[in-house]
Parts: structure tokens; sequence; C-alpha cells
């Protein structure tokens, strides 16, 4: 069985890798085309867009990894069964449940691979993706109306809640934009401080620069101003609001863990803020691994098609367009999920479950009629 297990883990890994090879080639060559367009511009040079593109191939290869260990299987599978090889293990004692445990075994293999490249190296170079692109166009800019944080905490004067918006970061790594509204218990605004930049430390102290501050009394007596401001050079504002949560609304999602995903959307339903998305989020990226189990599940029935003469062309054509729905579903669920507010794990899981019981449903058809 050693010797049956290496033949299968070879020929699978090997088109596995050259796949994957293959898509990751074609994918730098665009993104790095597609920097070409900013060579010369604020200091940009080639190597800054060889650069650029490298960073990229790590997110590309964790959302490759299935698609190419679909096809590799079914090509390394359908070409054993081509050669009669497949159908010598089968009548030397490999049966279909043997048969599919080595191919679990391998799966698991490649989700563990998947799940280190999807939550350390992929994450990572994403962010310094973002730094390098923020370097060269002088920070990093939210969209729209900036990114919101809100808290809720005890204070001398009693319960307050806090509205923090962010337009973005500079190149140095700062803060820019910062606008924090404080409301009493009764929801009226009582404080509003605007600064230009500013940073957070890891005990929560935001350090305000040129920060201007302007109050609203609630109980005022005569003479004494409606309103209130002043201007400081420099403002300590303490706050729960750690830097990790910061980030995560600042970065784009990309650069975010599965630990950080969970730790954003648990703030988020604390806050009585819209969790939903990144749930969702979460539940995908923590069941993205599965995935390739999935995937050498639906290449396996390949291997028991008997079709000789030029057919494996075609059965890696449809490994491709098995690849491409499943792709297609996963994101279409997604988006589904969060329109009708469907629970978050059952919208991550449907995809994979739907394509294990084809794949289950076609290997049996297999066994028992064919």
């Amino acid at each position: 069985m050693k010797t049956v297990r290496r033949l299968l883990y070879r020929d699978i890994v090997s088109s596995v890798l050259f796949v994957a090879l293959a898509f990751l080639s074609l994918f730098y060559f665009i993104d790095f085309v597609d920097e070409l367009d900013d060579v010369g511009s604020r200091g940009r040079t080639v190597g800054t867009a060889v650069l650029a593109a490298a960073y990229e191939l790590p997110g590309h290869l964790y959302e490759l990894i299935p698609i190419a260990v679909l096809i590799g299987s079914i090509y390394a599978l359908s070409r054993m069964a081509q050669s009669s090889e497949f159908t010598i293990l089968r009548t030397g004692g490999l049966g279909p449940g043997r048969a599919l445990s080595l191919l679990a075994v391998l799966g698991v293999v490649f989700g563990a691979v998947t799940f280190v490249i999807g939550d350390y190296i992929a994450p990572w170079s994403e962010r310094e993706s973002v730094t390098l692109k923020a370097r060269f166009s002088g920070g990093l800019k939210v969209g729209g109306a900036g990114a919101w944080l809100k808290e809720k905490r005890s204070t001398p004067e009693g319960e307050r809640s806090f509205s923090i918006n962010l337009q973005g970061t500079s190149s140095s790594g700062a803060l820019e934009g910062i606008r924090i509204f404080e409301f009493d218990s009764d929801g009226r605004l009582v404080r509003r401080i605007a600064a230009p930049q500013g940073q957070v430390d890891g005990a929560g102290t935001w350090t305000l620069r040129d920060a201007e501050t302007t109050r609203w009394p609630l109980a005022r007596q005569i003479g004494e101003p409606a309103v209130q401001q002043e201007r400081s050079a420099q403002l300590l504002w303490q706050s729960t609001l750690t830097p990790a949560v910061v980030a995560a609304a600042v970065l784009p999602v990309k650069t975010m863990t599965t630990a950080e995903l969970w730790r954003y959307s648990a703030h988020l339903s604390d806050q009585a803020q819209a969790a939903q998305n990144h749930e969702i989020r979460f539940w995908k990226k923590a069941l993205y691994p599965l995935a390739c189990l999935v995937m050498v599940a639906l290449a396996l029935p390949f291997a028991y098609l008997h079709a000789r003469g030029g057919s494996v062309s075609l059965k890696v054509f449809g490994g491709i367009l098995l690849g491409i729905s499943f792709v297609l579903l996963n994101n279409l669920a997604g988006h589904i999920g969060l329109l009708r507010a469907w629970t978050p794990w059952i919208v991550a899981a449907t995809p994979s479950l739907i394509y294990l019981l084809l794949s289950l449903a076609a290997f049996t058809w297999l066994v028992r009629f064919r």
C-alpha cells in the first residue's frame, strides 16, 4: 500500500503544483502589467512594480489552491485511468473506500497548506502591499465616508457612547482625518474632537495632534456661551479601542486573519453595529481549507471513467468548469446570505456541502453501476 500511496501522491501533487504555478504565472503577469501604468509617477520604478506584483501572489495562491487541487487531481487520475494504471490498482486491491481515504488524507494536507497561507503568509503580504502602495500614493484613503468605529463606556459624567470617523492613514502609518463624537446616555451630542493626525498605542491611548475640541454644555449658566471651543497642540484621549480593531476598520479585509476577523466581528456585535458581513467572511475563511477535501472528492469519480483516446483534455476542461462554478456559488452564497440575513456559518458551509454530496453521489453511482 505504501507503493500505491507514493504513486498516487506523487502524480497528484506534481500535477497540482504545475497547475498552481501556471495560474500564478498568469496572474503575476497581469498584476505586473497593471502596475506598469504607475511607473514614473511619485517615484515608482520597475522594481516597485515587480515587488508590488510579487506581494499579490500569496493572496492569489490562497484563492487558487482549491481549483488547482481539483484540476491537478482530475488530470492525474484521468491520465492513470486512460493508461489503465488505476484499473490495475483496483485489480490489485485498491477498493473504493481505500481510494477515498487515501485522497482524503491528501485533501487534509492541502487544506492545512491552505490554512497556513491564508492565515499567515497572505495577510502579511497584503499588509506589505498596502504599505508599499501607501508610501508612494501619500497614504491610504478609506473610500466613501471613511471608516467608522463605535464605543460605549462609563465615564465620571455617566454613560457615554462614542462614534469615531477615520479618513485613512498617512505614508508613515499615522491615522488621518480623525473625528470623535461623544454622546450622553440620552443620545445628545456633548463633545466633538477633530484632529488631522493621530496615533493609538497598545493601551488604547490616542495621541491627537493639533486637535480642536468643541463642547455643548448640557447645563449652562447665565453668560456662558452655548458652544465652547479649544485647540490643543497634543491631546490624549483614552479609549478601549486597540490598534488591532482600528487596523481592522481601516485596512482591507484581505489583510485580516481568521482570529482577527472573529475578534472584529465580536467587537461590532458588542457595539451594536452590523457584523453580518464580517461574520460571513470569518466562517468562509475558517471553512475554506475544507474546500480542498471537497475538490479531491470531486476528482475521484474521474478515475472510474474508463474512456480512452484523448479524453483527458475534456475531463480537465470539465474540472475547470466545476472549479469556476464552485467559486461562483461560494461568492454568490455570501452575497445572498448578507442580503437575506441568513446564519453566517450555514452560508459559508452550504457550497462545500453541496459539492461534497454531488461528488459522493457520482462516486457511488460509478462504483455500483459502472
